[in-house]
């Protein structure tokens, strides 16, 4: 590897007023639109300005400003490379495989709908999109296979920067952006409920930080020739220091992240094939394996380019069809906006309607059923107990159905074992009806722009401060993550030259925006659906993909008949995020041979992110931190053998941490982006564009940046607070701990700062 003298006085690039024009274009498109969001709520052709901007409009202009960038920069760029020949027939040859693989990928979902119509099974149509899509990742794990260290972490650099945008883009695409972002639109509307930031903040923050990648972080790495992002830290700093820091880190935050992957590809697979959640992790969690352990990077990148044709055609082939079906034209992220004012309107009617109302009271008054048991809950407990046992008796005296029986015992036996248990899951089931026990089910209306009225009363005020600033922080923190995940820059290793790295990054975000660009789409036209379909029907009609979902977990869906009417209320059906992508065929009466290409697009959605994550963790903790070995041939082959047992026990970790479902996909995610900004972006920017910045303050910088962020998010967790005694809501300025890292990312940026001038050697030279 070619790696830059840590006392050369030049830096490694220079911030000229072209960056500072194209990063003020970036924060004009992206927080100016956003903070002035309740000015601009004029309504042109249907659509309200400030939620087209942020729904489409900043994707397009920061798809822009990296198409003018990459075109500027290599006009610029003297170094590019001069093969032209032979890379043109190694290309041709690339594009007739894509393209043949496209073409039987489009026939073999062909035969599946034939073989339906002509009477297969459901679950051999799930079970077929399953095994048949695994297989082929296996096989290209198999094919691409090696133990050449350059293959193995970087490809060999001859990845075509088209196909390294396909890559990154399946690599990015994860299961929170298939299963979660279009389920987070439909219930969070615009900017999310109260103070909690959601919505169209995950379309933003997760486009507009490719900008930055492009601008101040992926050619400068890909020049100095690396293999992963802690190499970064040890070339440009010196010592073993900021290398072990940064390694830790990617450990981290990839493992933060790749546990939310397995669990979703549990959810899916056990969707496709009816097993067991756990058995369903495994079954997904071979597939991941056979890509990374046996191929590195080159099987992984082409596992990468099959699983995002899968993907995208999967995302798009239903949204395409409800806008068909609702408004006769299939390009849903075109008409969607037709379908806004009609939401609105069945908004306004679903808040005045009587049965909605008497189903808000009943809410209400069940929690504050809660709030009297939790008054005296060692009374409260025993008494239920009672109740219970009493009505257990009094259905087996009364020799009542079996079924009815069994129910009850069950009821029975759910009950709190302690009172501590009996605290913590009364507590949650006061606050789920008390937010169930307003209109719309506690959702906000889709195109408002966050939450309370910047003129109403004092309290409405604060409410709206608080919910456009948490809007921020989390856009702010999903965008610098972004910049520092070191699964997605370490994908630009894999380019032939800088000149690529920068071409491959605009062709990343034109491949994600297909999807978030449509994103918003799916959750206007279900939403549609759903208010203006499933609404209103008698709970005996009701649809069989709603029974089957809720079998399969009832957190993904539910309905209770709380007014007892057998009318289907708005306030009765919970849906949680993760449904309303997977259920989407079946709202919109698709043959269930897209149920199980949806299935299959998510389930490669979750491979893919899946497989870069715990190839990145193996490498940090094989490559970055433990090898000690030479750097022959022969050491580098046992460096690459370390790295594929260390992605093989990591991955054994996370499946068993998964399995225990330890929190939403989203909320996972989003805390990995925190935590890989606070750690690597200020130390690693300023030590890209500043030759002052110490090793020193590097240590520095990435300890109290992700120390921070670690401790904010720490210490406003519920268990923390009540095991030290902590009182009040420990939020600073009101942000939530989702946001933790714009505090880390602030800190690192000033200790880097000051350290840097403090430990500088007064000879040094600028």
């Amino acid at each position: 590897m070619v790696k830059p003298d840590p006392t050369d006085d030049q830096p490694m690039a220079t911030f000229s007023r072209w960056h500072g024009g194209l990063l003020a274009a970036w924060f004009a498109a992206s927080f100016g639109v956003v903070f002035f969001a309740h000015d601009l709520l004029q309504v042109v052709a249907g659509w309200p300005v400030s939620y087209w901007f942020s729904a489409q409009g900043s994707v397009l202009v920061f798809i822009a400003i990296l198409a003018v960038f990459a075109w500027v920069s290599n006009r610029q760029d003297t170094a590019a490379d001069q093969a032209a020949d032979t890379v043109d027939v190694h290309d041709k040859r690339i594009h007739r495989q894509f393209w043949t693989f496209v073409l039987v990928f489009l026939l073999f979902i062909g035969a599946l709908a034939v073989a339906e119509s002509a009477g297969l099974r459901k679950i051999w149509v799930g079970a077929i999109f399953l095994f048949a899509t695994v297989f082929l990742y296996a096989l290209i794990g198999i094919y691409d296979r090696t133990s050449k260290a350059s293959e193995y972490y970087v490809a060999g650099r001859r990845i075509p920067a088209v196909y390294n945008g396909m890559a990154v883009a399946a690599d990015w695409m994860s299961a929170a952006s298939f299963i979660s972002m279009a389920g987070g639109l439909y219930l969070q509307g615009f900017t999310g409920v109260g103070v909690q930031p959601g919505g169209l903040v995950y379309v933003l923050g997760w486009t507009g930080g490719f900008c930055l990648v492009a601008i101040l972080v992926a050619p400068y790495l890909r020049k100095m020739n690396l293999y992963t992002v802690p190499d970064f830290f040890g070339a440009r700093f010196g010592g073993r220091w900021p290398r072990i820091i940064a390694a830790w880190s990617a450990v981290l935050c990839s493992f933060t992240y790749v546990v939310a992957q397995i669990y979703g590809v549990g959810l899916i697979t056990s969707r496709l094939t009816g097993v067991q959640f756990e058995i369903g992790i495994l079954l997904g969690l071979g597939g991941v394996l056979v890509c990374s352990f046996l191929g590195g990077m080159r099987a992984v990148t082409w596992t990468q380019v099959t699983q995002y044709v899968v993907l995208i055609l999967a995302f798009l082939i239903p949204v395409s069809w409800l806008a068909y079906k609702q408004l006769g034209n299939p390009f849903a992220p075109a008409v969607y906006g037709q379908q806004l004012p009609k939401i609105a309107t069945m908004e306004r009617q679903l808040s005045e309607s009587p049965a909605e109302q008497e189903v808000i009271r009943e809410y209400s008054r069940r929690a504050s059923r809660y709030a009297q048991m939790l008054e005296n809950v060692t009374e409260s407990l025993a008494l239920e107990r009672k109740k219970q046992a009493k009505e257990v008796a009094r259905l087996t005296q009364s020799q009542a159905d079996e079924a009815v029986i069994v129910a009850a015992r069950r009821a029975l036996a759910a009950l709190p074992r302690d009172e501590e248990s009996a605290r913590e899951v009364w507590t949650r089931a006061m606050q789920e009806n008390l937010d169930r026990a307003r209109p719309l089910a506690g959702m906000p209306t889709h195109t408002q722009p966050f939450a309370g009225d910047p003129n109403g009363t004092a309290g409405e005020k604060n409410l709206f401060e608080a919910s456009r600033r948490n809007f921020l922080a989390l856009m702010f923190c999903l965008m610098v993550g972004t910049a520092g995940l070191p699964h997605v820059l370490t994908r630009f290793y894999t380019t032939r030259s800088v000149t690529e790295t920068r071409n491959s990054v605009t062709w990343s975000l034109v491949f994600i925006a297909l999807l978030y660009l449509a994103a918003p789409a799916l959750a206007v036209l279900v939403k549609f659906e759903i208010m203006g379909q499933l609404v209103g029907q008698r709970f005996d009609a009701l649809p069989a993909w709603i029974a089957q979902w809720s079998r399969l977990d009832p957190a993904l869906i539910s309905v209770s008949d709380v007014n007892a009417d057998q009318i289907l209320q708005f306030a009765e059906l919970h849906l949680g995020a993760d449904i309303v992508m997977l259920a989407t065929p079946e709202i919109g009466g698709l043959p269930y041979v897209i149920s199980g290409l949806v299935a299959a697009g998510g389930l490669a959605a979750a491979l893919s992110t899946a497989d870069g994550l715990l190839l990145t963790i193996g490498n940090a903790l094989a490559h970055d931190l433990f090898y000690r070995g030479d750097s022959d041939r022969a050491g580098a082959v046992r460096r690459v053998m370390l790295s594929k047992f260390a992605l093989l026990l990591v991955a054994l970790v996370a499946a068993y941490v998964a399995a225990q479902r330890p929190a939403d996909i989203l909320f996972l995610v989003s805390a990995s982006f925190s935590l890989a900004g606070a750690a690597f972006v200020p130390v690693m920017v300023m030590g890209i564009f500043w030759q002052g910045v110490t090793r020193v303050a590097a240590v520095a910088g990435m300890l109290s940046g992700l120390g921070l962020t670690l401790y904010y998010m720490l210490i406003n967790m519920a268990a923390v607070r009540a095991f030290f005694g902590l009182k009040g809501s420990g939020l600073w300025f009101d942000i939530e701990p989702i946001s933790a890292g714009v505090f880390g990312v602030f800190a690192g940026v000033v200790v880097t700062l000051v350290l840097s001038f403090l430990t500088r050697s007064p000879n040094r030279t600028e």
